[in-house]
């Protein structure tokens, strides 16, 4: 009986141990995941900062080319957040 009791304390505790490094990367993959769309926002807002600015100054061709390059930023850094999250969930 005592030989029992014992497995099974330390079966719990694995699960137990188990479970909280799952918790854990999921964590780490939801901040990683975070940290990616906060920097695409981010990358959009200065390219659509420096579109309006060259409109304002009357450059329609270099206002539209500065809007492309800040959706292009965007959308890496929205791809390196992914990578890092998955990245994260294998951990």
């Amino acid at each position: 009986m005592r030989t029992f009791t014992i497995l099974a304390m330390a079966f719990l505790f694995v699960f137990v141990g188990v479970q909280r490094f799952a918790q854990a990367d999921e964590v780490k993959a939801k901040i990683e995941e975070m940290k990616g769309e906060a920097n695409a926002k981010s990358e959009n807002a200065q390219g659509e900062a420096k579109a309006l600015t060259e409109e304002a100054k009357g450059n329609k061709v270099k206002g539209t080319m500065e809007r492309a390059k800040g959706k292009t930023k965007a959308a890496g850094a929205r791809i390196k957040g992914t990578a890092k999250q998955l990245k994260a969930k294998t951990e």
